[in-house]
């Protein structure tokens, strides 16, 4: 046996004996060991591979796979420009923890810097963005696997694979292996939480800083503080709509919590922020303190889930809390014309399942818009909270999922147009929020300088439905409350677009400003 096929061949044996369920493989000709050693694999029943033929795209899928299955996902690739591909899905892992095993074919050490074809600087070109890091060659046997590194992040493997790259006829190898997957580590106690105070507030940030929603909620429930959510879908004990009535200053001077504690890292709202700031003391609660963010400045900080031993609190508080939240779901209610914030209220109503909301204004308006509630389980990239692979990323979601809606704005929906080629298999349906360009930018202070439009409001003037349909997906543009509510109603099969054709960005931007207006009135 040759000592690439070795090398595949022993990699994945411990791959799929330590629990590996699916790989993701873009193709190429120097990842023909690795490539082959899978689909052997995968023809046994012992892997599900996923085929993406771009390596940008393939990342993000992968990513998607990890985030909703909790598993590590390998993302396998050819040499050269293939591996600068997967650079950005990388960074999105390292600051979400998601353990994304990246798996990157090589030439033979010896043929750097010698202009031999499609070889450039492989070895650690990720940089801090991974937790572990191995040039690895030839055909050893056991690999010591970094699994545990997995388990707060991304990990990168490059392989060096000498010629000849086709493997032998013998596959007895497959009936060796024996599958047993190794149990998650599990953390140890944070230690305890006390609190002296009876006014003070939860925020939940960003995924809940990788803590599961049980972990959350028992720290609600032992803390009994108004709870603030950038993802009130998943917490029916949220405040609806905080985002919305803290954007009045005077709101938050008469909210100012003695004692604030944030699980994991809020990343939208600036009300929010400007909250927390406020507060006299302030914890966290996150276990990327130990991985990424490891400046985070704080008064306590856990980077686990901690016992909470919590004063009482204060029902005056509690009440202050709920009345500015009911009057703002009133005004919400009001809103009865077609609107990017009118979309989001309906979204958050009629939605179920598993939701990924892109960056950009979508998930701003979910936060602002949406009522608290359950029975959704949303995701998000936004450890970098960039718009490109959204598509592919809501693709990996659906697989594990089964099926999943994505709610993504025009440009991230361009950005990832490769993700929807060679999707046959999941069921997803992409709802487009079409506002011909950066609408994010209408609502931040650089709306109305000189050059706006150029340089931040970018309007392209495409059709996303004939897009999607020249791509043979299947597509429909709609305008109003009853097209969306027909539409909704409809079971997910297959890969679908939704365009919500929106009124024009200045529209949506002044009714953001005079809703905001209205709240200095509560």
């Amino acid at each position: 046996m040759n000592t690439s096929t070795s090398l595949a061949r022993v990699l994945v044996r411990q791959l799929i004996e330590a629990g590996i369920t699916d790989a993701v493989i873009s193709p190429g000709s120097r990842n023909a060991p690795l490539s082959l050693a899978m689909y052997a694999a995968a023809e046994k029943g012992l892997l599900k591979l996923h085929i993406r033929i771009d390596e940008r795209s393939a990342a993000y899928f992968a990513l998607g796979l990890a985030k909703a299955s909790g598993r590590p996902v390998p993302i396998v690739c050819t040499s050269g420009t293939a591996v600068a591909n997967y650079h950005p899905a990388v960074l999105e892992a390292h600051h979400s923890n998601v353990p994304l095993l990246v798996l990157t074919a090589d030439r033979p050490a010896i043929l750097r810097r010698t202009g031999a074809n499609q070889t450039t600087e492989q070895a650690r070109i990720f940089g801090g963005a991974v937790r572990y890091f191995a040039d690895v060659s030839g055909g050893v046997f056991p690999l010591e696997l970094p699994l545990d590194s997995l388990h707060r992040g991304p990990v990168h493997l490059n392989l060096q694979f000498e010629e000849p790259l086709l493997p032998d006829e013998d596959n007895t190898w497959l009936h060796e292996i024996k599958v047993a997957p190794k149990a998650k580590p599990v953390g140890k106690s944070a230690g305890t939480l006390k609190v002296n105070t009876a006014r003070g507030a939860l925020v939940i940030g960003h995924d809940r800083g990788g803590l599961t929603v049980a972990e959350v909620s028992q720290i609600a429930t032992d803390l009994a503080w108004p709870v603030i959510a950038e993802d009130p879908l998943s917490f029916p004990e949220a405040i609806s709509h905080a985002a919305l009535f803290l954007t009045s200053p005077a709101i938050r001077k008469n909210l100012a919590p003695e004692s604030v504690v944030v699980i994991g890292r809020t990343t939208l709202s600036r009300p929010i922020n400007a909250l927390i700031a406020s507060a006299r003391t302030q914890i966290v609660i996150d276990p990327r303190m130990a991985t990424v963010d490891t400046y985070r400045v704080a008064d306590q900080r856990f980077i686990a889930a901690p016992k909470v031993v919590s004063k009482p609190a204060d029902e005056q508080w509690h009440e202050q809390w709920q009345k500015l939240s009911q009057r703002t779901s009133k005004l919400v209610a009001d809103i009865s014309n077609w609107s990017e914030s009118s979309l989001a209220r309906e979204l958050a109503k009629q939605l179920s399942g598993a939701i990924f909301i892109a960056s950009s204004r979508p998930i701003r308006d979910l936060e602002s818009f949406a009522s608290a509630r359950t029975g959704v389980e949303t995701f998000a990239n936004r450890g970098l909270a960039g718009i490109d692979g959204n598509i592919s990323t809501a693709l990996g979601i659906a697989t594990a999922r089964q099926s999943a809606t994505a709610i993504i704005g025009d440009l991230a929906f361009l950005h990832d147009l490769t993700g929807l080629v060679g999707n046959t298999s999941a069921n997803l349906r992409i709802i487009a929020v079409n506002n011909d360009g950066g609408g994010i930018f209408s609502t931040l202070p650089q709306a109305g300088v000189a050059g706006f439009e150029t340089v931040f409001g970018t309007p392209h003037g495409l059709d996303l439905e004939k897009i999607a349909a020249g791509l043979g997906i299947s597509a429909k543009t709609i305008s109003s409350f009853a097209e969306l509510q027909s539409e909704l109603a409809k079971p997910i099969s297959g890969v679908s677009v939704l365009v919500c054709q929106m009124p024009n960005r200045e529209s949506n931007a002044a009714q953001l400003k005079a809703l905001v207006a209205n709240l200095e009135s509560i």
